[in-house]
């Protein structure tokens, strides 16, 4: 395991462990982005690639910072709208420099380098034979969130998928801001499927039934769902979180914009609202280049065009969901919070 050399660095708390034999061999052969295997984590069992048992510690003890602002939510919960939000609201609505730096350059993914697999790293150098600019950006991606976050001498926006217990210790103890995002799992698994079938560092190659079974069954990245949930809304009355509802963006954008700009202590003004709300409408957030990860299409990481990186934004019911499989999920839904006083929209 890595160390930081932090003289004050605490040790990891949590047990990890690695999947067991069959359930590797099953992961490997469904998502063939991460070829050797898959650890849990904890008593709830969090999964991730086994990249985390060599880096989980660097994480724990991660310097946070008194005006960081965190985005932590489960996957396809509304993440990446959310941290346009919150970049433009922090950075004064400058949509020019919002236009000219991608996403994923002002409001980067702290774990991302578990998911850029050395062997997929060395595959995609391998067979794309990159101009410099786009294999500095391989390189970058493989670099962990806690070495490049340090460097930076900026306010620092950090985009994160692991729940609050994996998160680093000091969140808490510096007060830095975090924007937790909850959604109703039958929107989120239906989304998360296209997600992964997208992504080649995820690379799903089996269908929606199989990837369902997965997801109720706990047994899908930064799973389990409904523990990461319950952990994010145990946090709901910290004073440094702000726990948002995924439908309530959708039904009241300008009434969760002014929430959310409260919370961060950048009040909008009625007059800014306007152009904020059409900037974030979905037709023009989907077709917006420095949010749709066309640069990620450009190195072949997308396997897919870049506007299907963002879908339709809706609430609706998926097609791919069954009437067998929705009945499936309100009663996993159910036994699963039997104990908790969390509901989900929707």
């Amino acid at each position: 395991m890595t160390s930081n050399n932090n003289k004050n660095e605490n040790e990891f708390p949590y047990e990890i462990k690695e999947a067991d034999g069959d359930m590797k061999e099953q992961f490997i052969r469904d998502f063939q982005g991460q070829p050797t295997g898959y650890v849990q984590v904890g008593a709830e069992k969090w999964l991730l690639p086994d990249k985390f048992m060599h880096c989980a510690k660097d994480i724990y003890n991660f310097e946070a910072r008194s005006d960081d602002v965190w985005i932590c939510t489960y996957p396809r919960s509304g993440t990446t709208w959310t941290q346009e939000m919150i970049w433009l609201i922090c950075n004064d609505l400058d949509y020019e420099t919002a236009r000219k730096i991608t996403l994923n350059e002002r409001f980067p993914f702290f774990e991302f380098h578990l998911y850029m697999h050395d062997q997929m790293k060395a595959k995609f150098l391998d067979e794309n034979n990159y101009e410099p600019m786009k294999a500095e950006l391989i390189e970058t991606l493989a670099q962990p969130g806690y070495k490049f976050f340090t460097e930076m001498k900026q306010q620092r926006f950090i985009k994160t998928h692991l729940p609050f217990k994996l998160l680093p210790k000091s969140i808490a103890e510096k007060r830095a801001k975090v924007v937790y995002v909850a959604r109703n799992p039958k929107d989120v698994v239906v989304s998360y499927y296209h997600l992964n079938k997208l992504y080649r560092t995820q690379g799903y190659v089996n269908d929606f039934q199989t990837f369902f079974k997965y997801f109720i069954n706990d047994l899908l990245h930064w799973s389990p769902f409904i523990e990461h949930i319950k952990d994010g809304w145990s946090h709901r009355h910290d004073e440094n979180v702000l726990f948002l509802f995924y439908e309530d963006l959708i039904s009241d954008l300008r009434g969760s914009l002014i929430k959310l700009a409260d919370f961060l202590g950048k009040p909008l003004k009625d007059e800014d609202l306007p152009k904020l709300l059409d900037h974030l409408h979905i037709k023009n957030f989907k077709n917006n280049p420095s949010i749709n990860c066309q640069n990620l299409v450009d190195v072949k990481i997308l396997a897919n065009n870049a506007a299907s990186f963002i879908r339709n934004g809706s609430t609706a019911k998926n097609s791919e969901m069954t009437v067998e499989m929705i009945q499936e999920i309100d009663e996993w839904i159910n036994d699963k919070l039997r104990d908790s006083d969390f509901r989900f929209r929707g």
